[in-house]
């Protein structure tokens, strides 16, 4: 089975290159970026904006490999690509969640960035507490780096 897909919007992101990009968007929260949609897709963003975060899923339009294990930032170790958020992964799909800051037209403008600028998005679901938030949660391999709920040292990719 063959699936294609078309991009709805681009991110625009301060972040040119992956060595300055936080490995997720709440180490740098007050970094601002936005989508902007194709104008076709502009209607999608109505009432999104009685939401305080959304869910964004994009194509790694930068990487060019495919990998089964990989090395995370945060480690040494390889894991398997579906223990890690790589874009070294099959379909180079990622997904962050964003604080919405504001909509307007078409664009739709977000802090806790970390997506590279010119980001092709896939598509923009709303984040919702009711459904999204679980409870007893592990994370595998992560744990030991949050210990005390104290972020590791170097949450930047480079």
């Amino acid at each position: 089975m063959q699936i294609i897909m078309h991009p709805i919007g681009v991110i625009h992101s301060p972040y040119k290159e992956p060595r300055d990009t936080p490995i997720q968007g709440i180490f740098k929260p007050d970094i601002e970026a936005w989508v902007e949609l194709s104008e076709e897709y502009r209607d999608g963003l109505a009432d999104l904006e009685g939401f305080s975060h959304a869910i964004l899923l994009y194509y790694f339009h930068k990487s060019s490999k495919e990998q089964i294990k990989g090395k995370p930032f945060l480690e040494d170790a390889e894991h398997g690509i579906f223990a890690i958020r790589s874009p070294h992964r099959p379909n180079h799909i990622g997904l962050s969640i964003v604080r919405i800051c504001a909509i307007a037209g078409n664009k739709l403008h977000f802090k806790e960035v970390d997506v590279l600028d010119q980001t092709p998005v896939l598509d923009i679901k709303p984040y919702a507490k009711h459904f999204d938030v679980r409870d007893n949660v592990v994370s595998g391999w992560l744990d030991k780096h949050f210990e005390g709920g104290h972020p590791p040292e170097s949450t930047i990719v480079g």
